[in-house]
């Protein structure tokens, strides 16, 4: 065998642990960039709502 269990599951911990890292990013930059984004679709909404 190539690879024995023990290596195996030490690349699905840093798969894991590469996976939390990437959802903590998008956590903070939809923290950061939420209200702003929710301003433009309240300027589209009230856009729409009066033409």
């Amino acid at each position: 065998m190539l690879f024995s269990s023990k290596e195996k599951g030490q690349g699905l911990v840093e798969y894991a642990l590469i996976l939390v890292l990437v959802a903590i990013v998008v956590i903070a930059a939809l923290l950061i960039l939420g209200p702003m984004i929710g301003n433009v679709f309240s300027k589209i909404n009230s856009s729409l709502s009066t033409s």
